[in-house]
């Protein structure tokens, strides 16, 4: 399965920054509770892919992936962790290949006409709009839809609740990712509810 296949329905992707690996699992059950099935759990941290393995073991109703992944080493273990999917913040061509050589369905990054086609002619359909708002927002993207309306996207970095909604009603955008939903200092003090309504408001809003 691509990573098109597996974002697709999923409109918005919670990207979890750990505030350790002990919170993984209370935060992929919040997340269910609150009607969201999937969590790109990003490499920030050194408990990151111990995350994903407690999360890839102990949730199975939940999809995790990978996020922030810049080498193939990391495409490879955080493939060695369960995650069924990786997104990186940008793309190079050993990204590009270690994806296919794993078979990792993958969203690489993109955030100028030039890298979009170039990703498009090595078959990859969606792309991460990365840094979102910094580069354009939902404007920038809007006008991608004309010359390059093969292309969908999803737009991270800076996405927000009050701008998710300019994102998601454009024809070109699959998802959007943003790290609202789990905030660390709610992890860290336990408030795992707090993160349940956070999602099914997100969800309310902008599902």
């Amino acid at each position: 399965m691509d990573a098109t296949s597996l974002l697709t329905g999923n409109r918005i992707v919670p990207v979890v920054v750990l505030a350790d690996a002990h919170a993984a699992v209370p935060v992929a059950r919040a997340l269910l509770e609150g009607g969201i099935g999937i969590a790109e759990v990003t490499l920030r941290t050194t408990d990151a892919l111990d995350g994903i393995r407690a999360i890839a073991t102990q949730v199975p109703d939940m999809l995790v992936g990978a996020g922030s992944i810049r080498t193939g080493e990391q495409m490879i273990a955080a493939q060695n962790a369960g995650a069924v999917f990786c997104v990186s913040p940008g793309t190079s061509e050993f990204l590009l290949d270690a994806a296919e050589d794993l078979g990792m369905p993958f969203v690489p990054g993109a955030c100028t006409p030039s890298e979009a086609i170039r990703l498009l002619e090595r078959g990859y359909r969606l792309q991460k709009f990365f840094p979102a708002e910094q580069a354009g927002g939902a404007g920038f993207l809007k006008s991608l839809g004309g010359p390059l309306p093969e292309i969908s996207f999803m737009p991270t970095g800076g996405v927000t609740p009050e701008n998710a909604g300019d994102y998601l009603r454009l024809a070109n955008v699959t998802c959007v990712g943003g790290s609202w939903i789990t905030p660390v200092n709610e992890q860290r003090a336990g408030n795992f509810d707090v993160i349940t309504r956070l999602a099914g408001d997100s969800l309310r809003r902008n599902g």
